[in-house]
């Protein structure tokens, strides 16, 4: 046998086998476990944090979108409401909501002494189950039409906040015996009630189109001023944060020298992006409030502020996004014969833009959620009427959806915070909403190359 048929002997696995890990490999194999087990713990604690926010959230604030209605009938006196008799509505407004709150509460004492239910509720306390916002009710709906009057008619008005939080089990016989607010024989005539069918507790579109109530009246209380100043400022930031954001974004990165000074914008960009919002509310105070003399709680002072908050974010997404497209695009464009202004709009741009839109709507969703700076210029107004529609309606008082949770979480009766949950619920959607349409317009207008 020759040495080039002779075949060697195995080897048996030991030290500096290939088959056979060491020491030192089960070590960093263990370490590579532990770091995968570390990962995924805190994803999976995320996840649970995310959903134990969420259901708190939901289970505090769905609520809020459902109300309790009481429908009686009610006879509309001719000679409390309109003594003149000429059925003229500016006649008819001098009666105030005090002239319709004792039509209301004795009609409603009738229908209770009609259904025969028998309870032991004194007349004020019955009067009191009604919400202090359903004079002003009724008085609207006869303003608006007045041949209502000498009519009976059947009204559906707001029960109070004690009543609907006890159809929300909010409030119990146990509680309200220690309440002053309300006292378990109302709740017991107020079940009656809805077993007889004259309350209701169903779906309430006026949290999102009524404007907010006052502390007494947590019933009342909506969103809809709230909404109506939030989406003025977002259009403000729309209309100025993205052309001022873009346009800087495309002189930095495509045209401006590379210099100390350039150096020293870009610092300065990255900088305020992470100052803290409630600087920019105080720079808002002292510029556009105390010295160019805007109105206070106006939209267009909050969506200033919000600009200058926004601008850095979409002047750092924008200049990602356009450093992201391959050099090999501008270089091209150049050698075909393209000017620097040719290359940047109709090659870089397209290319660029799933990314440009990208940071512009996160910056957008991210100062529709601020609320410390809109605090500071006082967007915390009591606003009861619509603002006016744009351009006037920008300079009207308004209130935001952020401050709006504010307002409602610093308030004593424990119905506001269930519309503070709901307020959160309806912010929440529009940021999933916002964010919904960038992924989409990414991949809508996203290129490969």
């Amino acid at each position: 046998m020759t040495d080039a048929t002779a075949t060697a002997a195995p080897r048996p696995h030991g030290a500096g086998s290939l088959l056979a890990q060491d020491e030192r490999t089960r070590r960093r194999n263990k370490a590579e476990a532990r770091f995968r087990a570390y990962g995924l713990s805190a994803v999976i604690i995320g996840i649970l944090a995310l959903v134990l926010l969420l259901v708190s959230i939901l289970s505090n604030g769905l609520s809020s979108f459902r109300q309790t209605f009481i429908t009686f009938p009610v006879m509309l006196q001719a000679e409390r409401l309109d003594p003149e008799g000429n059925r003229n509505p500016a006649e008819m407004a001098e009666v105030t909501t005090f002239g319709y709150l004792p039509i209301l509460a004795q009609a409603f004492v009738e229908h209770v002494e009609s259904l025969g239910i028998e309870h032991d509720v004194g007349l004020r306390d019955m009067a009191a189950m009604i919400s202090d916002e359903a004079p002003a009710q009724l008085r609207a709906r006869v303003l608006a039409n007045p041949d209502l009057i000498g009519q009976t008619i059947e009204v559906e008005v707001l029960a109070g906040g004690r009543i609907d939080g006890f159809f929300k089990g909010r409030v119990t016989l146990a509680s309200a015996e220690r309440d002053r607010n309300v006292t378990p024989a109302q709740l017991v005539l107020a079940q009656a009630l809805a077993e007889e069918g004259s309350m209701e507790t169903r779906f309430n579109w006026s949290f999102v189109t009524a404007p907010d109530a006052s502390g007494q009246r947590p019933e009342a209380a909506g969103l809809g001023v709230a909404i109506v100043g939030s989406f003025y400022m977002m259009l403000v930031v729309l209309a100025l944060a993205l052309p001022i954001g873009v346009a800087a974004s495309i002189y930095l990165e495509e045209f401006a020298p590379k210099n100390r000074f350039t150096d020293l914008i870009e610092v300065n960009i990255s900088n305020l992006a992470a100052v803290p919002s409630i600087v920019f509310g105080i720079l808002g105070l002292a510029t556009f409030i105390n010295f160019a003399g805007l109105p206070q709680s106006a939209p267009i002072v909050g969506g200033l502020v919000l600009t200058l908050m926004t601008l850095p974010t979409i002047i750092i997404a924008t200049r990602a996004s356009l450093r992201a497209v391959p050099p090999s695009i501008r270089e091209a464009a150049l050698g075909l014969g393209a000017s620097r202004m040719q290359s940047v709009f109709h090659h870089v741009m397209p290319l660029a833009a799933p990314g440009i839109l990208t940071g512009t709507i996160i910056g957008l969703a991210q100062a529709l959620g601020e609320t410390a700076p809109l605090l500071l210029i006082g967007m915390v107004a009591f606003v009861r009427e619509f603002p006016a529609a744009p351009p006037e309606g920008l300079f009207d008082a308004a209130s935001a959806l952020p401050v709006q949770v504010y307002s409602w979480t610093q308030r004593s009766d424990p119905a506001f915070v269930e519309r503070a949950s709901g307020a959160i619920i309806v912010l929440l959607v529009f940021l999933i909403i916002m964010n919904a349409v960038a992924v989409i317009l990414r991949r809508r207008f996203e290129r490969r190359w």
